[in-house]
């Protein structure tokens, strides 16, 4: 079938595109053999004739082709929880439950696949932050292997602000998609029963959140292995998939429903993408009754707890399913909660503390820049690996120079601004430049002071190789060929020779 359709990585709409593009192909083969045994002396009408039966057959094998598409597609939507059910409204709206896709590829067959809920918050948005976090340090293979789904649970003036702040880059790749739900999903929640205390508004607030996480969790059961829930106001740990995969691959063989990355509520929970129809209709089921996490712990104690036994007989039997990775990979950083007016200071305390620079042996060299130092962050100790350079707000003509103590044979070079708590503090419209020690080169372009530019900035990033016809290296220099709005942090420099 990959003959006749070309490749195609989408899943069911490769099925279902092959499916037709087979038909369709046989049948174009079939009506070429019945022209081609029609000779030349047969009269005009009959072969009319013979053309008239082929666009029958045609159209019945169309017909036949569009009840095998519906039979597959049935087979390949994936398994949804009876959501009718316990939301009866969705009847009057047929395709309520299908999102709708802003922003994104579809991609599908990842390993992870990370559910960012996002809502308007009156006082500050923490969106753009988790991004970046998430996105902070993974690598081309990392990338190719996840998908973040933001999830605007809201339809308003917030979805569109949104699109101008998401990187292009990462919604071309694949890596980023943006979905919101049909205006029609959620139900009237005006006659919703206060319980537990909280008032009507916080009860509507935790109603519509189980139902905002259970849409996410059908979007995603499809895209990938495994699931993370997170939320818009986290930060994630440097080096945080590398380590969430490991520990899969500790854990795989043994019996659990899910993982915690952290100890705070919803956040940080990994799931099998092939629990979640359950999981998702457990939460629909009572989605007026409890807050979410409540209800993923009353599914364990549904799987394990044994009501003539006590409750740490239970509580040990509820440890087995939810394996606790330590340290928490994910921090709560928002204050203000998407509830309007709650103040929510909730901290990790297994988080730790984050790894803010990276450091690296270096050629001795001398350093210089136009930028002024923050406190003690400095030039010299980011060279040497102690700690991060942080300067303020760089202008056009801003520069770094690194002027080795002798010329160097350098190989290649790493720059990397912004670090994972300030990832905003980066150098934007800034080249990477060096000093050949042979004046006269007759492969590349210098400037008017004999530098030659062998890369530039993306996304925060710039590295390479040095290109060997330049030659031994007097200097490098970074410099700033537009005024920032922001300071640069400047958290992992790497000489390589």
């Amino acid at each position: 079938m990959r003959g006749y359709c070309g490749q195609n990585n989408e899943g069911r709409s490769y099925r279902k595109s092959c499916l037709k593009c087979l038909v369709n192909f046989k049948t174009a083969a079939l009506l070429h053999r019945i022209s081609q045994s029609v000779t030349p002396q047969v009269s005009p009408s009959t072969f009319l004739a013979v053309i008239s039966v082929s666009v029958q057959l045609f159209s019945i094998l169309s017909a036949i082709l569009a009840l095998l598409e519906e039979r597959v597609l049935r087979r390949l939507l994936p398994s949804q929880p009876n959501a009718h059910i316990y939301l009866p409204h969705l009847k009057e709206h047929e395709g309520s439950l299908k999102p709708i896709v802003h922003l994104g590829q579809r991609r599908t067959g990842v390993s992870l696949v990370l559910g960012v809920p996002t809502v308007h918050r009156q006082k500050q948005s923490y969106l753009v932050n988790t991004l970046q976090s998430l996105l902070y340090d993974l690598s081309t293979a990392e990338r190719k292997d996840i998908v973040i789904v933001v999830f605007v649970a809201e339809v308003t003036i917030y979805l569109c602000s949104l699109f101008s702040y998401i990187s292009p880059d990462a919604v071309r790749s694949g890596v980023i998609e943006v979905i919101s739900p049909s205006p029609h999903y959620y139900p009237d929640f005006s006659n919703l029963k206060e319980t537990f205390g909280d008032p009507k508004e916080r009860v509507r607030w935790r109603t519509k959140q189980n139902l905002d996480y259970s849409f996410l969790m059908l979007y995603a059961q499809s895209k990938g292995t495994y699931y993370v829930q997170l939320e818009d106001d986290i930060v994630a740990k440097q080096g945080f998939f590398q380590s969430m995969k490991k520990y899969i691959a500790q854990v795989l063989s043994e019996e659990w429903l899910f993982l915690e990355f952290s100890q705070l509520g919803f956040i940080g929970k990994l799931f099998r993408t092939s629990d979640l129809p359950m999981i998702v209709e457990f939460f629909l089921m009572f989605h007026k009754d409890k807050p979410i996490d409540w209800l993923l712990d009353h599914i364990l104690w549904v799987k394990v707890c044994n009501p003539e036994k006590d409750l740490k007989h239970c509580n040990n039997e509820k440890a087995r399913l939810k394996r606790a990775y330590k340290p928490s990979l994910f921090q709560h950083v928002g204050l203000h909660s998407s509830l309007p007016g709650k103040i929510q200071n909730l901290k990790d305390k297994d988080f730790g503390n984050q790894v803010l620079f990276k450091g690296h042996y270096n050629p001795p060299a001398e350093l210089s820049s136009s930028l002024e130092k923050y406190l003690s962050h400095t030039l010299e100790r980011a060279y040497n690996g102690d700690d991060f350079f942080w300067g303020l707000t760089p202008k056009r003509g801003d520069y770094i120079l690194i002027t080795f103590t002798t010329p160097q044979a350098v190989k290649g070079y790493f720059f990397r601004s912004g670090n994972i708590e300030t990832n905003g503090d980066r150098f934007y419209n800034t080249t990477v430049e060096v000093l050949p020690n042979n004046v006269k080169l007759a492969c590349c372009k210098t400037s008017s002071d004999g530098f030659v530019q062998i890369g530039s900035f993306k996304n925060g990033v710039a590295e390479g190789e040095v290109d060997g016809a330049l030659g031994e290296i007097v200097a490098i220099r970074l410099l700033v060929h537009s005024d920032s709005d922001v300071w640069v942090l400047l958290s992992e420099i790497f000489i390589k020779v």
